[in-house]
């Protein structure tokens, strides 16, 4: 029998699913759950980050909640969805001090007040150093956008900039001062608005957030469409800060600007011929490539490389 730390997440969660009912009329293909509620649709998704694994050395506890909060707004963002609010459970180690953890409530609720919601209510308790937080949202008539349906001709587009939370990551390691990409990592920004405007323009033929990087959400979305990309290196957006940390580390930028996740921008599909009406709505994205019946790859100097799963 396979261990659970030894096994792939999506392995996981397909295993999972085996052993679940299925639940009507509510796909959960997505990050979050869509539920028809009276004349609207209810959207929640939850998710959990830990001492261990999301906080490196330099992100204070402020900054901690903040993120645990941003990672559910972005799968709320994601579908399209406007927040109405948010339950946060903390399972905090004993010795901890009080005001740490009123930081870390803090954080969760400057995210919730971004966000035009507030913290409802939750739970606390004495454990390992883990913050899990479940966010609602409604779509207010919109249809909610969703990993599956891209097609093959379709422009693959991302909001803002990529690699920034990566460089982040190393630049608190090494000591650099970049105080923007640093901010990246510690307080990302969920794209709420951008969200409920491309959701509003009904050409949004697929959406998913970075939140596990470039690369990986292309495999995913890929994976859910029986199709394959093709992902132009020199239209990515990359952050300078990706530039300067590689720079001054000697490596190379590939994987910081699309192998690493921590990041909140979302990558979304639509027809080509539709490209002008999104421009209108006054979301800042950039086409990246497209949808194509090959495989997920990559085209940089002259070459094609393919486009594995990242690494975060």
């Amino acid at each position: 029998m396979a261990r659970f730390g030894d096994t792939d997440e999506r392995e996981m969660i397909s295993m999972i699913r085996d052993c679940i009912r299925a639940a009507p009329s509510c796909a959960t293909d997505d990050d979050a759950a869509v539920l028809p509620v009276g004349r609207d649709d209810l959207v929640v998704c939850t998710d959990s980050v830990t001492f261990e694994r999301h906080r490196p050395e330099g992100m204070s506890f402020e900054h901690f909640g903040w993120m645990a909060a941003a990672v559910n707004m972005s799968d709320l963002a994601a579908m399209g969805a406007t927040p109405i609010g948010l339950l946060s459970a903390l399972a905090l180690p004993g010795d901890l001090d009080t005001k740490d953890v009123c930081q870390i409530m803090t954080g969760i609720d400057e995210c919730a007040e971004f966000c035009n919601c507030h913290v409802l209510g939750g739970d606390t308790k004495v454990g390992c150093g883990l913050v899990n937080v479940t966010a609602f949202g409604v779509m207010e008539g919109r249809n909610p956008m969703t990993r599956k349906g891209a097609r093959v001709g379709d422009v693959i587009a991302v909001t803002g900039e990529l690699g920034a939370a990566a460089a982040g990551f190393l630049a608190l390691a090494n000591g650099f001062d970049m105080p923007d990409a640093v901010s990246a990592l510690c307080a990302p920004i969920p794209r709420v608005e951008e969200g409920i405007a491309l959701s509003s323009s009904g050409l949004i033929s697929s959406c998913i957030d970075l939140s596990d990087g470039l690369a990986t959400a292309l495999n995913t979305i890929c994976s859910m469409n029986d199709c394959g990309a093709i992902i132009e290196w020199d239209l990515l957006p990359q952050s300078q800060s990706v530039i300067d940390v590689c720079d001054r580390l000697g490596i190379p930028d590939r994987e910081l600007t699309i192998g690493w996740g921590g990041e909140y921008e979302l990558m979304f599909t639509f027809d080509r011929n539709d490209a002008e009406r999104l421009y209108e709505l006054g979301v800042d994205f950039s086409m990246i490539g497209l949808i194509t019946e090959g495989d997920v790859v990559l085209h940089r100097d002259e070459k094609y490389e393919a486009i594995g799963n990242g690494c975060y």
